[in-house]
């Protein structure tokens, strides 16, 4: 008898026949002979409801204050789930994160998980209960209710498999696995059986909606073993047919995937970039530009220094759009004590990255891409890269057309 975590995104839990649904594919599960943990997100544009609502009080709502409201849909979520399962005749319970407990730092709104209690889920289980836990949320240690932020859900899911050293961990989402890219911008996008921990976490963090970059990073650490799939299925389909379904994220690179250059096209249009003008070119200036903006829990991505030029340098880096206001307010507080020209911006890029272990071995990868793009008229404004990816920063409006014109340039396509 195996423990399984399943976790439940919110398109999953977007209406009570669908709660039904993922009722019947639990117990499924549990009839088989395993331990059951259970996680699932709020139902589908609840959490932007209730955000909403705290934004129609007050243009900037307290942090902590908006985490009481926005766990609360994830509460909605596991009772229903709990009654679902009771109607079916399986013994279940919910709780929620403080309930477990689940302890966080007490950074509101972006939370980080710290250490979690599962005596009373062992017991529940031991006990032959399905046990359901609302992700996205935990206590701090002074029991107020932190979230993890935007797609925690997942992180939660991993953390606990993490810490209840659980077979697997199956992230339950409306699409059947890992794709090469989005099949809504390229529809030859091809799913993947397998794919790295390392590509995966690339990824995640590069804008694929598949998986939060956080819960793939915990997952490797400790190392659980993941697999995307699909609710949208029969929820009744055989087990073994369940079971070796989606994607499995995989712990090695095996012969297969050595012969892929390329897995993957992710891209984000969550990205804004600023640049600070005329910085001076001296020890530490990087420091005193990015240490306020750190300060203030703003996360930055790309960054890039200009070659100095008589004693001055521009220097440029890249945050999510959710926060590029609040950035420019940061710099621009800060402009005259580092003495900076000016500070500038543009909210109208995106992010598109190519990953792939396979470029560890193979050279030409940066030649190939930047080269597509030049074909298609696509300036790039930024580059960043690491081992097994490369990612540029382009104008918005040419981002669908880049994906496009990459997938088909590493042919991505063919299997």
């Amino acid at each position: 008898m195996a423990l399984i975590v399943h976790k439940y995104g919110g398109t999953s839990m977007g209406s009570t026949d669908r709660i039904k649904n993922v009722a019947q594919r639990v117990a499924k599960w549990h009839d088989a002979g395993h331990q059951i943990v259970v996680v699932p997100s709020a139902m589908s544009g609840e959490t932007n409801r209730l955000i909403g609502l705290a934004r129609q009080i007050s243009d900037s709502p307290d942090p902590r204050e908006l985490d009481m409201i926005a766990s609360t849909g994830e509460q909605v979520s596991v009772g229903l789930l709990a009654m679902a399962l009771h109607a079916i005749g399986k013994e279940a319970v919910s709780y929620a994160g403080w309930q477990v407990a689940i302890k966080t730092d007490s950074a509101f709104t972006k939370a980080r998980i710290q250490s979690i209690d599962d005596a009373k889920v062992r017991a529940d289980l031991d006990a032959g209960k399905v046990v359901i836990i609302t992700g996205f949320q935990g206590v701090d240690g002074f029991g107020n209710i932190a979230t993890l932020g935007r797609g925690g859900s997942d992180t939660s899911a991993v953390a606990i498999a993490a810490a209840m050293k659980a077979s697997e961990c199956l992230i339950y989402t409306d699409v059947d696995g890992v794709y090469t890219t989005d099949p809504r911008v390229v529809s030859e996008a091809r799913r993947l059986k397998t794919v790295t921990f390392e590509e995966m976490l690339e990824l995640a963090s590069l804008g694929s909606k598949v998986l939060q970059s956080r819960s793939v990073e915990f997952a490797g650490n400790y190392r659980v073993p993941v697999r995307v799939l699909s609710s949208l299925t029969d929820p009744l389909m055989p087990l073994e047919e369940e079971a070796d379904s989606g994607t499995l994220i995989s712990f090695e690179e095996d012969s297969h995937m050595e012969q892929a250059v390329i897995s993957g096209i992710a891209f984000n249009r969550d990205e804004a970039k600023i640049t600070i003008l005329g910085v001076p070119d001296k020890p530490g200036v990087a420091y005193h530009i990015l240490g306020p903006v750190a300060d203030a829990n703003i996360e930055v991505d790309m960054i890039i220094q200009n070659q100095s030029v008589e004693g001055k340098t521009d220097f440029t880096f890249t945050v999510s759009r959710g926060e590029y206001t609040k950035a420019l307010g940061v710099l621009e507080g800060i402009k005259d004590e580092i003495g900076a020209a000016s500070v500038i911006g543009d909210a109208k890029v995106s992010k598109v990255s190519v990953v792939g272990v396979g470029m560890r071995s193979h050279v030409g990868v940066a030649s190939q891409m930047f080269r597509t793009l030049s074909e298609e008229g696509i300036n790039i404004l930024m580059i960043s890269t690491s081992e097994i990816k490369i990612s540029v920063l382009i104008d918005e409006k040419y981002m669908e057309l880049a994906v496009r014109a990459l997938h088909k340039a590493f042919d991505l396509e063919k299997a």
